[in-house]
């Protein structure tokens, strides 16, 4: 039978980057690994990261590695939530190593709400499907498979090239394998430059490559909690003086207000970079924002675009609502759970005291919750020996696609290396598409041509750092 095929739909599957050629016998052996990564369940409520950290150690033994330079981790309080630690040892014991970083922790996925099964690979339509693909272990199975192939091929770094699968990363307050490490196995982890999710390469609708990012510096994520008590009493005898009444109304002022706009170099460096990209009224605006960030114009064409809009300013968003103790009674206690992405500069308690007198109600009382780590005083340089190597195989991969930094708006387990002395940067030369690929939602996704090509260009950066004197 011959399909007819929607002339859009036709030539999205004939582009260059949809096409998929044969994979080579090593990127066969490569996706082995993968799936069975990505088929480990590793989600907080029923996975266990220590399992998955298992298998990896096993094929890291297989190809060579001593027990001695293999460091699995867990603490018995969580006994599914450990991780690995393993090392390829350089030539230089005075040269600073290269720390390869990976969570291997997933968001939950619920098997009825998604189109495939979320913890089996299956590859379509270019595309591989499935739980963990995108974030993050792809990234994942190209660090624990680089070590092999190093082991394999007899590869002699002058630096070590050390690799850390940790646990924890996609849920607050969990136990967290990287801040484990950095608090009480620094010496393991050392090295002068870890390299770590948070950026990669940018697509536009089309499938065009437009920019590949480095990621130095990020967000730090902040919860406050709001809160309104009240004596109560029974829902017949009702009163103005609501608790819910009182949050809804705090809220909603809350909601109304947009932090001031910032800016710092990598955020200017990026819409500098990607303005002629993007081309049109967003790519103008781009453009002239690098110029001037005061340009108030510019930015809020700018914020029209949830991802721009995200590394603009901080902002502060409710994510949990939580009110009353009985269908028949007056609220005695009403709270939220307000989620703040606060821009490098500004601080914790200012953030707070601005969110106290948005509500503007002496009753509304806001509070600030755990720190999930120390807030970084500055984020990690991008010297010409971080970026050249980047560039160099970014223009051999990818020629004409320009390399420049981005601010991250999420937040990584690079916020527990860096206020250790560890500068790390988010890297994986892997090119997703615009809507995000469904990360943390329905069917996620991750372009098979992207993957293996981030694999190699990964590779090729990898060495050179390893050999860098």
């Amino acid at each position: 039978m011959r399909i007819i095929l929607p002339a859009a739909l036709a030539a999205l599957l004939t582009s260059p980057l949809m096409a998929q050629t044969a994979p080579r016998p090593d990127q066969l052996k490569f996706r082995a690994l993968y799936k069975e990564l990505v088929e480990t369940n590793t989600t907080l409520s029923s996975g266990s990261c220590t399992l998955a950290a298992q298998k990896m150690a096993t094929h890291l033994k297989a190809a060579g590695y001593p027990d001695a330079d293999l460091h699995p981790f867990s603490v018995k309080e969580h006994p599914k939530d450990g991780g690995l630690v393993a090392i390829l040892h350089g030539s230089d014991p005075k040269a600073k190593a290269v720390l390869l970083l990976a969570h291997i922790d997933v968001v939950e996925a619920k098997r009825e709400d998604w189109t495939r099964d979320p913890f089996k690979l299956i590859e379509e339509g270019g595309y591989f499907y499935g739980r963990g693909t995108s974030d993050m272990k792809g990234q994942a199975a190209i660090w624990v498979d680089m070590m092999i192939r190093f082991k394999q091929e007899n590869f002699k770094p002058r630096r070590s090239v050390k690799l850390a699968l940790t646990c924890g990363e996609e849920t607050s307050y969990a136990f967290n394998g990287a801040a484990y490490l950095a608090k009480h196995q620094r010496q393991l982890i050392d090295a002068g430059i870890a390299l770590n999710e948070g950026a990669g390469g940018r697509l536009d609708a089309s499938g065009k490559r437009l920019l590949l990012n480095i990621q130095a510096g990020e967000k730090f994520p902040q919860n406050y909690k709001l809160e309104v008590t009240n004596i109560g009493g029974h829902s017949s005898r009702p009163t103005s003086d609501n608790a819910i009444y009182r949050l809804a109304l705090g809220l909603t002022k809350i909601s109304a207000y947009q932090f001031p706009v910032e800016s710092n170099d990598a955020t200017r460096q990026f819409f500098a970079a990607m303005g002629p990209q993007r081309g049109g009224k967003m790519g103008a605006a781009m453009s002239a924002f690098a110029k001037n960030p005061k340009d108030a114009a510019a930015a809020s064409v700018l914020a029209t675009d949830p991802s721009y809009n995200a590394i603009l300013h901080t902002t502060c968003i409710p994510t949990l609502l939580n009110a009353g103790h009985a269908n028949n009674a007056l609220p005695q206690r009403a709270n939220a759970n307000i989620n703040c992405r606060i821009f490098p500069g500004t601080g914790i308690e200012q953030v707070r005291a601005k969110l106290q007198e948005l509500v503007a109600d002496p009753q509304i009382k806001v509070t600030t919750e755990e720190k999930r780590s120390e807030v970084p005083l500055s984020p990690p340089p991008l010297t010409a020996s971080v970026m050249d190597p980047v560039k160099a195989a970014a223009a051999k991969t990818w020629p004409g696609v320009p390399v420049a930094p981005v601010m991250l708006a999420g937040g990584t387990d690079a916020a527990f290396l860096n206020p250790v002395g560890i500068p790390t940067y988010g890297l994986s030369g892997i090119f997703g598409d615009p809507d995000g690929g469904g990360i943390h939602g329905l069917n996620e996704r991750m372009r098979v041509r992207s993957l293996y090509e981030g694999r190699d260009f990964l590779t090729e950066v990898v060495r050179t750092y390893a050999d860098q004197k």
